[in-house]
């Protein structure tokens, strides 16, 4: 099949990493045009390495292109240099299998899986030369569509979008094409394809929703303006993994991408019930893949790819019941192939550092710990099942292991912290120094030692969590809680091994106020786009002054989303989306929370949060009820 490229040979010689932008991959999807109903441009709004890396795409873009009448094709943010040379060249942005213009297609479709992406979906839209704001599109322009955790509240960019796909894509898709199709052939408007999509359980539109507001600012109702269309929008979920599609041929890039490994997925969901955690909310209840299943996956992608790594995916690895066969198998295949695995998110004990040591490198690999707190009391406050005793109990085993390389994981701004839950933090690291000397005999630490790193985000309260009541920290008070947690660090006994690194926090506070943003941020982020803003993600571009500008400009204030505190019965703008988690749960755990009370996870007891109304996975699992 002939390739032509959308640039010429000069104009790729003359940006960084070409590759980016040529397509032609191996196990990328080429088809026949002529045997085409729908073109899907599926995008990821930022630069091509961050967007491969996602599993998402990989499985919908595999799954649309197993539809005779579908052609998917990806398309990423073109970096700044690029997008200098396409706006100097009027060049419009490009599809990578077909080298086609996006505006051609029948879907421009988005995952937006981080916040501060937002203008970089404006970017593309513009690229492509299609209007900005729904209202101004036609039928010449593709159906947008956006889905992904952020789209749990899609109102801070619900002028931009078409339609919005609540929850995991492999369930409506296929009604929705075929609607499309049909649509198509009866010639209907598209106003009026879109009043039948949003009959689609899952499908919500956000123009076709009205928004009422009170003097103070906050909601006052969200009403649908037809009467054939639900109040709210509940989440789609895949009732049984091991029987949806899962791709065994993932696009492989010639550039070296943020995670260059075949990525197994094991289960959605988490038992755990953090109380800061948003995808532990979004993706109840856990659902299990069979083993039998996976280790049938796992061997043919590492076959049709040729990756030398293969990575288990999952919110928490440990509570996935058959994790001890399915790591033997892998081990067992994998060694004879010279293959690394890689084992995210587990929780260190016994059981997991026997695993590590057989499948790493003890002496190159770090151990990771997430205490996310620096005292008992405010990890209890939220609910993170993780004791000191626990992070020292699995520090000394890693020790006498051979493991001397330990990170820590905290936040700042936590709801009722104290300066004691600050200094906590220093109190850890240097307990997990001193465990080091206590464990390893200076004969026997062969002239290495203890090497700490505590890394400290700053809290950002997401929608569908128990803290989606809690007022956010101004970014001064987070650094003022850095300085702190510095000072503390510095005054520990073995502050020499241990290294402290901390976030910025303009970033943190602009996610936070698109977090639990309402459809009053269009206008800001639209204008600071037009500013100049783009790729808010990546330190080297984000402009925090022009972003306050803009607010300014726009008269709307960016504290009103951060620092506020909620009054128990507000109307959130996120209420429309019902994530099968009820607000009545949530707000039991946001009292709990406040009182310092643990709940227990789904596997000690059903807590009624809802998510049993879709009658699947742990919800099912037979256990005395709370």
């Amino acid at each position: 099949m002939n390739h032509n490229l959308a640039l010429t040979d000069e104009a790729l010689l003359t940006i960084e990493k070409p590759e980016r932008y040529i397509g032609n991959e191996v196990n990328s999807v080429i088809k026949d045009k002529g045997q085409i109903d729908i073109r899907f441009a599926f995008c990821f709004p930022d630069v091509y390495e961050i967007g491969m890396s996602h599993l998402g795409i990989q499985i919908l873009y595999g799954m649309f292109n197993s539809y005779s009448d579908v052609w998917c094709e990806r398309v990423y943010s073109p970096w700044m240099d690029m997008d200098a040379l396409m706006r100097d060249k009027n060049i419009p942005l490009f599809a990578l299998e077909s080298q086609d213009p996006v505006k051609d297609f029948d879907f421009l479709g988005f995952t937006i899986q981080y916040e501060m992406c937002y203008t970089n979906i404006l970017q593309v839209l513009d690229l492509s030369g299609i209007p900005l704001k729904s209202d101004d599109r036609t039928w010449d322009d593709p159906i947008v569509i956006g889905g992904g955790p952020c789209t749990y509240n899609p109102e801070p960019i619900a002028d931009f979008f078409d339609i919005f796909y609540i929850g995991e894509g492999e369930t409506r898709y296929r009604e929705l094409f075929d609607l499309y199709k049909d649509t198509k052939k009866k010639g209907i408007s598209r106003e009026d394809f879109l009043h039948e999509a949003a009959k689609i359980p899952g499908i919500y539109v956000p123009s076709f929703y009205e928004v009422r507001y009170k003097g103070d600012g906050t909601i006052d109702s969200m009403n649908p303006v037809f009467d054939d269309i639900p109040r709210t929008i509940k989440k789609e979920m895949c009732t049984d993994l091991s029987h949806e599609f899962y791709p065994t041929k993932p696009v492989v890039p010639y550039i070296k991408i943020t995670q260059d490994r075949v990525v197994l997925e094991i289960m959605r969901g988490c038992i755990r019930g953090c109380r800061f955690c948003q995808a532990g909310q979004l993706y109840k209840p856990l659902r299990e893949k069979d083993v039998e299943y996976l280790k049938k996956i796992a061997i043919e992608a590492l076959e049709n790819t040729g990756y030398e790594e293969i990575s288990l995916s999952s919110l928490s690895s440990s509570d996935y019941s058959k994790l001890p066969e399915l790591i033997d198998f892998l081990i067992k295949s994998c060694n004879e192939k010279k293959i690394n695995i890689s084992l995210p998110s587990l929780r260190i004990d016994a059981f997991s550092l026997d695993v590590m040591s057989k499948v790493q490198d003890v002496k190159k690999s770090s151990l990771t710990f997430a205490p996310e707190a620096g005292t008992q009391r405010m990890r209890d406050v939220i609910n993170k099942g993780l004791t000191e005793e626990d992070i020292l109990r699995g520090s000394h085993e890693a020790f006498l292991g051979g493991w001397n390389k330990v990170k820590l994981y905290f936040m700042l701004g936590l709801p009722t912290e104290t300066d004691e839950d600050i200094y906590g933090i220093g109190d850890i690291a240097n307990k997990v120094a001193v465990e080091y000397f206590e464990t390893v005999p200076k004969e026997k630490r062969g002239g290495r030692t203890i090497d700490i790193v505590a890394s400290t985000s700053f809290f950002v309260p997401k929608p569908f969590t128990p803290f989606q009541w809690a007022p956010m920290n101004t970014k001064e008070e987070f650094l003022d809680k850095a300085n702190k947690t510095r000072k503390g660090i510095m005054s520990q006994l073995n502050q020499k091994h241990i290294k402290y690194n901390w976030h910025e926090a303009d970033a943190s506070m602009m996610e936070g106020i698109f977090a639990r943003g309402d459809r009053k941020l269009c206008d800001v982020i639209l204008k600071a786009y037009e500013k100049g803003c783009v790729f808010d993600a990546w330190s080297e571009y984000f402009n925090f002054e022009k972003w306050m500008d803009t607010f300014k400009e726009c008269g709307v204030d960016p504290f009103f989303y951060t620092t506020r505190q909620r009054a128990d019965d507000e109307i959130f703008p996120w209420d429309l989306i019902d994530c099968g988690v009820t607000k009545a749960f949530l707000l039991r755990e946001w009292k709990n929370a406040l009182a310092g009370k643990k709940s227990m996870n789904c596997r000690q007891g059903c807590l009624g949060c809802g998510a049993a109304s879709y009658g699947v996975g742990v919800c099912t699992e037979s256990k005395v009820n709370a």
